[in-house]
C-alpha cells in the first residue's frame, strides 16, 4: 500500500483534513472542542510545563499501517538532518525536561538515529523509542537494536494492535504479528519486560476498526495472559491509545462510511476529566524540519506553534512554551474521550 502522499490523495492536503473537522461542527450533534472547553471553564488550555521532548525524526517506515496519522511508509523520504537534531540537543541542554521521545515513521531509519540516542544519555535523559518491531528484522543492520537500546537503557515502546495476527495483520499488512513476536521474544531474552532487570518495554494498543477501546486495565489482563500463555512473552505495561480521525484513519473513516459516527461517539464520550491529562500540556512535538507544535497531531495536521511567526527548534524558548496556548480543533475529542488517550496510554487512572 502506497501513503495518500503518494497517492496523491486530496488527504495528504492537511487543509484538506482540516477543513473536513471543521465542517462537522456545521452539524448541530457535534460541537465545537474549543467551545465546549469554554462552556466548561477549560478554555484556554494552557501548557503546564514541559515534561517531554518528543522528535519525529522522519516519516520513512518499513511498514504503510492502515491506521497511521502520520501516512508514513517506505515511499516517505522526509528524515530530519543531522544538523536539526544539534539544534534539539542544545535546546534539551539549555532545559530542565527530562525525558526524549523518539517517534517517525520508524525512527531508527534514520541515519542518525544511534548518534542522536547516544547523545540525549550524554545528557542525562531519558529516551524512548516507539518502535514498530518489525525493523528489528528488516535489514541485517538492525538486528542488534534491541542489544543498543539496552546499552543505553533505552524504554521500548512497542506497537502491536492486537495479540492475535488476524487482527494485528489486517491493520499493519501480512506477516507483521509473527514478526513482532520474534522481535518481542528477542527484548524478552535480554532483559526487556523481565522483572527486576530495569529495561523497560511496553506495548501499544489501537483499535482496529472505528470503534473506541476498551479499559486499559482489561485489555493490559488480556494481552499478557494470552501473550505469556501462548508465546512466553512478558512486557511492563500496555497503553490504549485512540486512533485520531486524521490522515489515513480519516480516509478509511470516509470510506467505510463511518466519519460521522465516530465522531458523534468522541464527542459522546467526551470526560471533563480527562482535559487536565492531555498530553499536549506536558509535552513539546518537533517535526522532521525542526517545527515546533504542540502534540505528535497537531504536527500532523501542520498546526505549528506561533509566537508571532511560526516557531522552530532553534528559536526554543523555554518560559514562552512552559505558559502556551494550546492549539485546538476537532480532533482533540480523540484525547478526552472516555478514560482519555495519550501517547502513554489512558489519562484518567481508575481508582
Amino acid at each position: 500500500m502506497k501513503s495518500l502522499l503518494a497517492q496523491q490523495h486530496i488527504l495528504s492536503n492537511t487543509s484538506e483534513q482540516m477543513q473536513l473537522l471543521e465542517d462537522i461542527v456545521e452539524g448541530a450533534s457535534i460541537p465545537s472542542f474549543k467551545e465546549k472547553l469554554y462552556m466548561l471553564g477549560f478554555s484556554p488550555l494552557r501548557a503546564s510545563g514541559i515534561e517531554i521532548f518528543q522528535v519525529n525524526v522522519g516519516k520513512m517506515c518499513n511498514q504503510t499501517c492502515k491506521h497511521c496519522h502520520v501516512d508514513a511508509g517506505p515511499d516517505r523520504k522526509e528524515i530530519m538532518t543531522k544538523g536539526t537534531m544539534e539544534l534539539c540537543l542544545s535546546a534539551l541542554k539549555n532545559s530542565t525536561i527530562g525525558t526524549v521521545d523518539l517517534t517517525g515513521g520508524a525512527p531508527e531509519l534514520n541515519p542518525n538515529f544511534r548518534w542522536f540516542v547516544e547523545e540525549c544519555v550524554k545528557l542525562g535523559k531519558k529516551v524512548i523509542d516507539r518502535c514498530n518491531l518489525t525493523i528489528i528484522y528488516a535489514n541485517k543492520k538492525y538486528h542488534d537494536l534491541p542489544e543498543f537500546f539496552a546499552a543505553h537503557r533505552v524504554e521500548v515502546v512497542s506497537s502491536l494492535p492486537f495479540y492475535n495476527a488476524d487482527r494485528t495483520d489486517r491493520q499493519r499488512g501480512e506477516g507483521v504479528f509473527d514478526i513482532s513476536v520474534k522481535a518481542l521474544q528477542r527484548l524478552n531474552s535480554i532483559g526487556y519486560g523481565m522483572k527486576g532487570s530495569g529495561l523497560v518495554l511496553n506495548l501499544v494498543y489501537n483499535p482496529t476498526g472505528a470503534f473506541l477501546s476498551s479499559s486499559q486495565e482489561v485489555l493490559a489482563a488480556q494481552f499478557r495472559k494470552v501473550l505469556v500463555e501462548e508465546f512466553g512473552i512478558h512486557f511492563n505495561n500496555l497503553y490504549a491509545i485512540t486512533n485520531m480521525p486524521i490522515s489515513r484513519f480519516l480516509e478509511f473513516l470516509l470510506r467505510s462510511g463511518n466519519y460521522e459516527s465516530y465522531m458523534e461517539k468522541l464527542v459522546n464520550a467526551f470526560n471533563p476529566a480527562a482535559v487536565s491529562g492531555v498530553m499536549c500540556r506536558n509535552t513539546i512535538s518537533i517535526g522532521w524540519d525542526g517545527y515546533l507544535y504542540d502534540c505528535d497531531f497537531n504536527q500532523m495536521l501542520d498546526l505549528k506553534i506561533s509566537n508571532g511567526n511560526p516557531m522552530h527548534v532553534r528559536d526554543f524558548n523555554t518560559q514562552f512554551l512552559n505558559d502556551r496556548e494550546i492549539i485546538l480543533s476537532q480532533h482533540c475529542y480523540g484525547c478526552t474521550a472516555g478514560a482519555g488517550s495519550s501517547c502513554g496510554g489512558e489519562v484518567v487512572k481508575v481508582a
